[in-house]
């Protein structure tokens, strides 16, 4: 495929909407703001902010209005010739980092294979979750409440809340969210590993059986 020539529109973001993930470029040159949805980003860019530099193209919305499209930071495209990854990516290596973990307690104790299904069920409730809540928050609809997204997080699907976080660039930069899913994955972890040892699965059955011959 042919390469794409450079953009050539330059301006700056003074507007900034994080959460609904769009905002306004002031151009460089004297003439009106142009708005710039996060999708108009290439993949993999860092999170957008007020007063980026940045280089794009002017397209046409389904209404006629103008738009940003092929958006790319200035200094990025300088210093590198592509877009570093978002800051927050750093996130992806919890998933390896859990996936190691598990092998691990598996060759150890070999939990039963349910628990993998759990995990693997709740992380597609979870990366549903963010790509509903992201795709209301864009169109100003009703929002998925932060509890329903955390909940399933906690039972074993972060890994794919934190799919959902980078793929849709969502929920990754509010102080207080994050505190609680990164606690909320602290806590799942431990209870993996507790309960997948010999004393927790016996915890398990015993509580089973308890409440069975009730």
């Amino acid at each position: 495929m042919a390469a794409r020539p450079e953009s050539p529109y330059e301006g700056t973001i003074t507007t900034w909407n994080a959460d609904r993930g769009f905002g306004f470029i002031t151009p460089k040159v004297d003439g009106p703001e142009i708005f710039v949805h996060v999708r108009a980003f290439e993949w993999g860019s860092a999170a957008p902010y007020l007063g980026q530099k940045l280089t794009y193209d002017i397209g046409l919305n389904a209404d006629g209005k103008r738009r940003a499209e092929h958006v790319r930071p200035v200094e990025s495209a300088a210093r590198s010739g592509r877009l570093p990854m978002a800051k927050d990516s750093a996130s992806y290596l919890a998933i390896p980092a859990f996936l190691a973990l598990s092998i691990v307690v598996g060759v150890l104790w070999g939990p039963p294979l349910w628990v993998g299904v759990l995990y693997i069920a709740a992380s597609i409730v979870c990366f549903i979750g963010y790509w509903v809540d992201k795709a209301a928050a864009v169109a100003g609809r009703w929002r998925v409440p932060e509890s329903t997204l955390l909940i399933p997080g906690l039972l074993g699907g972060w890994p794919g809340a934190i799919l959902g976080q980078q793929i849709f660039r969502h929920k990754t930069k509010k102080v207080g969210f994050r505190a609680a899913f990164w606690t909320n994955v602290v806590l799942n972890v431990v209870l993996f590993v507790l309960l997948s040892s010999p004393p927790g699965r016996q915890l398990i059955e015993n509580t089973f059986s308890y409440w069975v011959e009730r």
